[in-house]
């Protein structure tokens, strides 16, 4: 698949004439990186965004004591850095490859001289944000006003909807990335995921969960009910 067909089908443009991604596939370029290799860090001039062809990348902040905080892992076909296009400002966080991966980089300055000519090139970008701002948004009200069991349960619903197999997950990051994008240790969210298993909620092997009981994760996620 040619990347005019790539850009065809992605969220941000698909539903664009396909002159549009043919202008956008000429401005693109593509980007190798290795796992563990940083892509951005926070502060550095918003230069572009991408788009992944193929891996997986981690966005994530540090605190002052070291700690870090993911807020996404994005995988094929989602985008990231999409807010220097239109702020000029720096990156607000990190970007590593945590898989090898392949990405099409579009520079701010041939997008933006793009936009000038035709708005619609920015109305899926913008649909695209505000979803992902929606996301960030109960990510903080999960992580200031939830307790541990509540944001997995939610977490566990979300990934839910992107799988094709609604009761089945197979969980493609670590249990530390995991813990650390709902804001604890590798420890606690193993204890955490065993009572959820004993209590029948869901039933683990391996990377892959099965969700047994969706309304008794619906009850923890939202009503704050208490694990057994």
């Amino acid at each position: 698949m040619g990347i005019a067909d790539q850009l065809a089908v992605n969220p941000l443009f698909e539903g664009l004439p396909s002159e549009h991604h043919q202008t956008l596939a000429r401005i693109a370029i593509t980007r190798s990186y290795q796992k563990g290799q940083m892509i951005f860090a926070e502060g550095d001039e918003g230069t572009g965004f991408y788009i992944i062809q193929s891996g997986r990348i981690k966005v994530f902040k540090i605190s002052p004591e070291g700690k870090e905080q993911i807020f996404h892992i994005f995988g094929p076909g989602e985008s990231f850095g999409e807010v220097a296009v239109f702020t000029g400002q720096g990156f607000p966080a990190f970007a590593e490859a945590d898989a090898q991966s392949s990405l099409l980089f579009f520079p701010r300055q041939a997008f933006v001289a793009l936009i000038r000519k035709d708005s619609s090139l920015a109305l899926n970008m913008l649909a695209v944000l505000s979803r992902r701002l929606q996301k960030f948004s109960a990510l903080i009200e999960d992580l200031s006003l939830k307790e541990v069991p509540a944001r997995l349960a939610a977490h566990l619903l979300y990934l839910c909807e992107k799988d094709l197999d609604a009761n089945k997950i197979s969980l493609d990051i670590s249990k530390g990335q995991l813990a650390s994008l709902l804001g604890t240790i590798p420890e606690t969210l193993s204890r955490i995921m065993s009572r959820m298993s004993r209590q029948g909620l869901i039933r683990m092997k391996g990377s892959h969960i099965t969700i047994l009981d969706r309304q008794g994760l619906k009850d923890i996620a939202t009503e704050g009910k208490k694990l057994t």
